[in-house]
């Protein structure tokens, strides 16, 4: 089936405003405690009331952002609000660094034993800082990602389990989201480290991870960007190696450097060639560049974010560079996605298939699961498919 970028445009808008939206606005708010529950089944019920820091930080930037771009809706701000002052109070240690769990309550449960928790908290506070325009939602923002630049080298510090020294390895987890996170935070950051970490974030991604035979993005690498031969150094994530691309689209674009652009595009198309399930469709969560068996047993499950965020970098790629394959495989992603994830009946989308892309858990949000994939990738494609509308006029 042929789609008109009118017509996309319509659908991920009307997706986004009339049914992922208001699941969340309807059953995660803790209008009690602060913060929002992110455990909930697939009518929207809560089945847990643990409060993961990646999430609650997550739904604070979705709410601030749609209020910062697409309209000031004061009832966006109060949802944005509510999980903000929640966090200010109760989401750091003495020392500033974010735990990564806490009880419905606010009481730590589990340390912060990596900087995704800053990472994901600097991103919730400079939208809402620019949201609200409180100056200590700004001095939140930067304080975090402080956080991050100082602990970027050991992101997990006296958590990481590794023995030191032996196989030293570097993930693409953190230039990747430091890029995406940095032109995030342009407005709050001077232009000498705006530009000086978004060059140099690009550079790592697009030298160190991207294997330059292959065309495939690695998720592990050593210091020097060589590959290592073991289960991690062989790890493929094809999820995270599209995101990645659409960030350093979103960068590029702003010199309008079309070589990087299309760079990212092929390794997009790369990615999907070498992921996409020939058998069932979909795309495998973890693969080995080699073919070997994996240490992941959930490596065939198909996931929401990882088919996303494909339809964001290929609406992306489409807008950026006219290329017929962004379109063709648009197309295929778009049919598999929409068929299989999306929950007309309850609304929001499931999260894990199975293979066969049957659903296998049928929660609409959990420990990794809230109110960012989603609605961010409506968003952003809703955006994509305009301004390609507008462009074919």
């Amino acid at each position: 089936m042929e789609y008109d970028f009118k017509t996309l445009a319509e659908l991920y808008k009307n997706a986004l405003l009339n049914d992922v939206l208001p699941f969340w606005e309807k059953n995660s708010l803790d209008w009690q405690h602060g913060g929002y529950f992110t455990c909930l089944n697939r009518q929207g019920q809560v089945y847990d009331t643990d409060k993961f820091i990646w999430l609650q930080n997550r739904q604070i930037w979705t709410f601030s952002m749609l209020y910062n771009q697409m309209e000031k809706r004061e009832t966006w701000l109060n949802i944005a609000k509510n999980g903000a002052d929640f966090l200010a109070q109760h989401g750091r240690d003495a020392e500033g660094n974010w735990y990564f769990a806490l009880t419905r309550e606010g009481q730590p449960l589990v340390e912060p034993y990596n900087i995704f928790s800053d990472c994901f908290a600097a991103m919730a506070f400079s939208q809402y800082a620019l949201a609200c325009g409180e100056d200590w939602a700004k001095d939140v923002a930067m304080q975090a990602y402080n956080n991050v630049l100082r602990r970027k080298d050991n992101p997990k510090g006296k958590y990481n389990k590794t023995y030191p020294g032996t196989r030293p390895m570097k993930s693409l987890a953190v230039p990747m989201i430091l890029a995406n996170l940095t032109l995030e935070m342009a407005w709050l950051l001077p232009s000498e480290t705006l530009e000086n970490v978004l060059a140099s974030t690009v550079q790592e991604v697009m030298t160190d991870f991207l294997d330059q035979e292959r065309g495939l993005m690695y998720e592990n690498v050593a210091p020097d960007g060589s590959h290592i031969d073991c289960f991690e150094g062989r790890l493929i994530n094809p999820g995270h190696g599209i995101e990645a691309m659409w960030f350093i689209m979103d960068i590029a674009k702003r010199k309008n450097d079309t070589q990087t652009i299309n760079q990212a595009v092929d390794v997009v198309l790369n990615i999907l060639n070498f992921a996409w399930d020939a058998e069932y469709g979909g795309l495998y969560y973890f693969m080995d560049a080699d073919g070997h068996p994996l240490q992941q047993l959930e490596w065939d499950q198909k996931l929401w974010w990882v088919h996303l965020e494909s339809l964001v970098a290929l609406a992306m790629g489409d807008r950026l560079t006219g290329r017929d394959e962004c379109g063709k495989w648009y197309q295929k992603m778009h049919d598999y996605t929409w068929s299989h994830f999306a929950d007309p009946e309850y609304g929001e989308w499931f999260g894990y298939l199975n293979r066969r892309g049957e659903v296998l858990l049928n929660l609409k949000g959990g420990k990794w699961k809230g109110c960012f994939h989603v609605p961010r990738a409506l968003y952003l494609c809703w955006r994509q498919f305009e301004a390609l509308a507008l462009k074919s006029v």
